[in-house]
């Protein structure tokens, strides 16, 4: 499993005790020894400064030059905005930055109240990555975004009467106030509740400025915590950031009327200072009183709704039942922000069918904008872990169309309303990628499935995948695991008692061979797998045991029939132990189904051969008709040329994993390799896997959004293949219109490697770890092949099935087969250790 195990464990906390995560979070990360080696900025540097000077980015950067220094890295001047993450890829690699970034989705009329493209409205700027409404993340934000992209400021007042953004009523729920002031903690009544905390109203301007903002969603990174994030007033934001768009929230009007302070006098001072486009309430209130005062200004007033239950302060209502009355909303607001589960309810994370919501606003005239629309948590399980999906629900569905968005990770929302909205299955691929599929559609299905494989053939895919395993009985069929506990719900049968444990004394598992083919057809279902179960994040768990169970040769001949298929890939792993120790020739049964299935002689679809073992390879090397893919199932830093000429022997093309591109420290990336180029150089077509949705698969660096890394991968590194358990998410990739611009936006840019890691205080840089090895002959050079031996003798267990022999271990002499649940709880526990 490609985890992080950081990165997952911060969702275990965050998931199994909310209250008491960040405690734990300051006893982790901090207390370590700090430091990391970077690449040389000294290039880079030069190439911004000679921009400044032709006045390209004099907005962008700060007069501040605060230095950082680091083990091995050079001196680089703090940037106004992070600069590092997305104009360092642009400038080094001479990739256009485009003047003009509005969207050019005008084909399509938009089923909004006016029949414009949706408003994305950054909540807190990009609060996904950075503290919320710190510098960073608003100045991210309007980078990154759409060129109508509007910021979001929820106001709170100072004991001085000023205006400062800062998400929550309590100061501690986001800044480290609660340490720089111990004893300053209050206790008020708000809405009628007591709330204890650190509030505004007892704080100056001038005493907030010793106060950092912090990340206060406890599974993000804290990384980004620390002194140049502090807490901002409006007109900061406004100097700072210079939005396209300003939207102004007053959560608790009436709190700070309780403490002599009038919000509506802050807000209207502001607004003759500036062009305030949105302000929003939950309070009915506050919203009737500024409504005369702009009227006829080009500022909308917005009636936010709280949960369904929740009390509105001003007319003692729910929300629920101001829901029926937009008559009445209509009086002192042009519209409502809701959140997402007004307009689409789930029940156990399955979406239930759309409400009116939308539709009765919209013939009342309101606009609608919906909220809390985050990448990194759990999504309805309808989306397969893709928020790209989860906005084109709400913007694209063929119903209506939501007026606006308001979300954590503003990238995301404006790569689906310029990108991928208003796309069909035929619109023409914009890059030349090979989508391969990883056990078929395995996100959505347990894995080579006739599900699985329908599935993928529906989403898009190029190349269907069949990892070979043979039963007891010499029959070849698709699984993703030799291990039946992996892939099947083998122990919950009567052949739960054949688990076997390998020399190590791990507990192994029960296997393939183990088995006869009539035996795994009848008395086994498929299990979907879960990789990321222990953080409880789990694959549509409605069809967990559906599909059925394929040979090798009705996989081939799916394929086959399957027109918009270009290939098949089959995989074989360990050949040499199934030949010496069970008798089981899994080449020639391989062989014998392709010249069955008629692929011998065919062209019109490719068949690839992949197998981290070149004696595999080397039995297909005199079959033309096959591309060979030598996979390196280790994470590398790089490959000497005599390796890739030892592996040109055998092989013509090669799988690498993600690491091996781009390395990874405590899931951010840290720079990239050459391994990919190395490979191309020799001729080599490069294959890199695997590529998932769960937000816990990628770096911070990709935002917890699947095409960003998708499009890191294609654009920067050039790789010619994806190796997915999503092929619906990489073939929609292929196909987004923003990869045809002449100028191509941000939003659908590359980031740069190592780019966050500039951004950090010195003190939360991640650990420095050992560098991944270099692939070397020695790692490639096999010897043949043994032959197939007898079948050694079985024993009969009494209910039918076939005790296993011992467990395969491949050419290092280690065990191939491990309990996959039994690592990674070692994994976890080790990491709360070093905590």
């Amino acid at each position: 499993m490609e985890i992080n195990d950081m990165k997952e464990l911060k969702w275990h906390v965050r998931m199994r005790s909310p209250s008491e995560s960040r405690d734990m979070n300051k006893y982790c990360d901090f207390h370590r020894d700090h430091g990391h080696t970077t690449e040389n900025c000294k290039a880079l540097q030069r190439e911004i400064e000679a921009r400044i000077k032709r006045g390209l980015l004099s907005s962008y950067i700060g007069n501040d030059k605060r230095s950082r220094n680091d083990r091995g890295r050079e001196k680089v001047p703090e940037l106004q905005f992070p600069v590092c993450l997305f104009l360092a890829f642009q400038l080094s690699y001479l990739v256009v930055l485009v003047a003009t970034r509005g969207s050019k989705n005008n084909t399509s009329k938009w089923q909004t109240l006016e029949g414009d493209s949706p408003l994305v409205i950054a909540r807190g700027g990009f609060s996904g990555l950075f503290p919320d409404s710190g510098r960073y993340a608003y100045q991210l934000a309007v980078q990154v975004g759409l060129p109508s992209v509007v910021v979001w400021c929820d106001v709170q007042l100072t004991k001085d009467g000023d205006g400062i953004c800062f998400p929550d009523l309590k100061l501690e729920n986001g800044s480290d106030i609660d340490t720089i002031f111990e004893k300053r903690g209050n206790t008020y009544p708000v809405n009628g509740v007591d709330m204890t905390g650190w509030f505004s109203v007892d704080f100056t301007l001038h005493d907030l400025a010793s106060v950092n903002l912090i990340q206060r969603i406890f599974s993000r990174a804290p990384n980004f915590d620390g002194p140049p994030q502090k807490i901002l007033t409006v007109m900061d934001v406004v100097n700072f950031a210079q939005p396209p768009g300003l939207w102004l929230n007053v959560q608790h009007d009436a709190f700070f009327s309780q403490h002599n302070l009038n919000m509506r006098t802050f807000i209207i001072s502001v607004s003759r200072r500036v062009v305030v486009n949105y302000i929003s309430s939950p309070e009915v209130n506050f919203l009737r009183n500024i409504n005369a005062r702009f009227r006829k200004s080009p500022t909308k007033l917005i009636f936010q709704f709280l949960e369904h239950d929740d009390m509105e302060p001003s007319t003692n209502q729910t929300y629920k039942l101001l829901l029926r009355n937009f008559t009445f909303i209509k009086t002192f607001a042009s519209g409502i922000l809701v959140p997402k589960n007004y307009i689409w309810p789930d029940i156990n994370l399955y979406l239930q069918p759309h409400t009116s919501v939308v539709s009765d606003a919209h013939k009342a005239g309101l606009e609608v904008f919906a909220s809390n629309f985050v990448n990194d948590a759990r999504l309805p399980y309808n989306y397969s872990y893709n928020p790209v999906a989860e906005y084109l629900n709400y913007i694209d569905n063929g119903d209506f169309s939501v007026d606006g968005v308001l979300s954590d990770f503003p990238i995301t929302p404006s790569e689906a309303v310029d990108c991928f909205s208003h796309m069909g299955k035929n619109e023409r691929e914009q890059v030349k990628l090979l989508v391969i599929s990883s056990e078929g559609a395995s996100g959505d299905y347990p894995g080579c499935t006739d599900k699985a494989y329908s599935k993928a053939i529906s989403d898009g895919v190029d190349v269907l995948d069949c990892p070979v395993q043979m039963t007891n009985d010499g029959i070849a069929f698709c699984l993703g695991s030799i291990n039946l506990k992996d892939r099947t719900n083998v122990d919950e049968t009567q052949f739960s008692n054949l688990s076997t444990s390998n020399p190590d004394n791990i507990d192994g598992g029960i296997y393939a061979y183990s088995l006869t083919w009539s035996q795994i057809q009848s008395m086994l279902k498929p299990a979907i797998y879960n990789p990321y179960a222990n953080f409880s994040i789990y694959r549509n768990p409605n069809a967990k045991n559906d599909g059925k169970f394929m040979q090798l040769s009705d996989f081939l001949s799916l394929a086959s029939n399957a027109s918009s298929v270009s290939g098949v890939l089959i995989s074989i792993e360990n050949a040499a132990y199934l030949a010496e120790k069970q008798g089981l020739a899994v080449i020639d049964a391989v062989l014998d189904a392709l010249s069955k299935a008629g692929n011998n002689n065919q062209t019109a679809k490719k068949i690839m051969v992949t197998s981290s073992e070149s004696a595999v390879l080397n039995k297909f090397k005199n079959s033309r008709n096959y591309e060979l893919v030598y996979v390196v199932d280790e994470d590398i830093r790089d490959v000497t040329n005599s390796t890739i000429l030892e592996i040109k022997k055998f092989a013509s093309s090669v799988v690498i994993t993600k690491k091996s591109v781009f390395p990874i420290d405590k899931a951010f990336l840290t720079l990239q390799t050459d391994v990919v180029s190395k490979f191309q150089a020799f001729g080599f077509h490069v294959y890199v896997q695997k590529f998932r949705n769960e937000f816990l698969s990628q770096p911070w660096d990709f935002f917890s959004d699947a095409y960003v890394e998708i499009n890191t991968h294609v654009s920067f590194m050039k790789i010619n293949g994806v190796i997915t358990d999503f092929p619906a998410t990489a073939a929609k990739y292929k196909r987004n219109r923003c990869l045809g611009y002449t100028n191509l936006p941000l939003y659908m840019s590359p980031v740069p490697p190592g780019g966050l890691l500039g951004l950090m205080e010195r003190q939360n840089l991640p650990p420095a770890v050992a560098p991944y090895p270099v692939l070397s002959e020695n790692d490639v050079v096999e010897p043949p092949l043994p032959p197939v031996v007898e079948k050694p003798p079985t024993t009969n267990t009494g209910n039918g099935s076939i005790a296993p022999a011992s467990v395969p271990t491949p050419r290092n002499g280690q065990p191939t087969i491990v309990a996959s649940m039994i690592l990674s709880r070692i994994a976890v526990l080790a990491t709360l250790l070093l905590c």
